[in-house]
């Protein structure tokens, strides 16, 4: 056999291997821009309606509190003559001390009660817990002038329910409105009606995320039911009661509605400004007197910072007991 019989024909060559191309697909070019910038898309609106109704607000009531601001005249710019006046105006101080009394008065019970309701919702051997879940909620769905006024029927001085139920205890009848402990204490009682369900249910999601298997560890080794709160539902409930705590500390020191309607619509809070809060004061200043509306402006930062700074408090205090 001859060799050119054997020998298989030559293969042919292989073609050179493209280059990668630059250029990309358009449907992952549109992907990537859309995982990169969608979500500031999403959250764009809110930041938007902040800024509008929210940040913008605030910086011109700053730059009015640095004015002689008329609302139906000029603006002089006075720096900071309105604070210096501020820290010497007594109605300011009386009108903080009343906010920061009617704040003790409500916060501190609310949240107390709240903490105790929320507990006893959680228990698994309570029956129709729905329906009080939903009950306990019905005080905040209810109309703020309609809460004044069946406590302004409650605190009446003839005719109250309170005072009639004092009588049989041989004490005179009150007038709540006329004095400034009874007027805090009948605020006082107005907001923790209004509010202690809100607060219940926010403590009460808290609750429920805390797992079951610590509970049940805890009963096998004999714990009690005090103890259980006291060592797992506490400590585990930190961040929930904190925000409570913050979110109850802005909303007493904004209180504004239920002493204007306890007081019948007078921005002055009585006779002798026995229950005028901050807002009131501010609102007093800012917008019923049309000349001072910079005035006003310095009372609103002045109860900002105070706002700021006593939730600040609450938080440092709040974390260290639960520590």
């Amino acid at each position: 056999m001859s060799l050119s019989a054997t020998t298989a024909p030559p293969s042919p060559a292989a073609p050179p291997p493209r280059e990668p191309s630059s250029r990309r697909p358009k449907g992952h070019t549109l992907s990537r821009l859309d995982l990169k910038y969608s979500p500031y898309l999403y959250i764009a609106p809110f930041f938007l309606i902040f800024g509008a109704f929210g940040l913008y607000p605030m910086l011109r009531t700053a730059w009015m509190s640095l004015h002689d601001w008329d609302m139906i005249g000029e603006h002089t710019f006075i720096g900071l003559d309105n604070y210096t006046q501020l820290i010497r105006d007594d109605y300011f101080w009386n009108a903080l001390v009343n906010t920061f009394g009617i704040f003790a008065l409500s916060t501190i019970p609310q949240l107390l009660l709240a903490l105790f309701l929320a507990n006893l919702l959680n228990r698994t051997f309570l029956r129709a817990k729905t329906f009080f879940r939903m009950a306990i909620f019905i005080p905040n769905v209810v109309s703020v002038a309609a809460v004044a006024i069946v406590f302004g029927m409650l605190f009446q001085r003839d005719f109250g329910l309170f005072n009639w139920m004092l009588g049989f205890v041989g004490v005179d009848p009150i007038s709540w409105d006329s004095q400034r402990w009874s007027s805090w204490t009948a605020i006082a009682s107005m907001v923790n009606w209004r509010w202690t369900g809100y607060n219940t249910l926010i403590l009460l999601a808290g609750m429920q995320a805390i797992p079951r298997d610590l509970y049940e560890a805890a009963a096998l080794d004999g714990a009690s039911q005090w103890r259980q709160f006291w060592q797992i539902t506490l400590p585990m409930l930190k961040p929930t009661f904190v925000f409570v705590v913050i979110l109850s500390t802005i909303g007493g020191m904004q209180l504004f509605t239920e002493p204007l309607l306890f007081a019948n619509g007078s921005i002055t809070g009585g006779n002798l400004r026995e229950f005028q809060t901050l807002a009131m004061y501010m609102y007093e200043m800012g917008i019923t007197n049309l000349n001072s509306a910079g005035y006003g402006a310095a009372v609103a930062w002045a109860m900002f910072l105070i706002i700021v700074l006593v939730s600040m408090i609450n938080f440092l205090l709040v974390r260290r007991s639960a520590k």
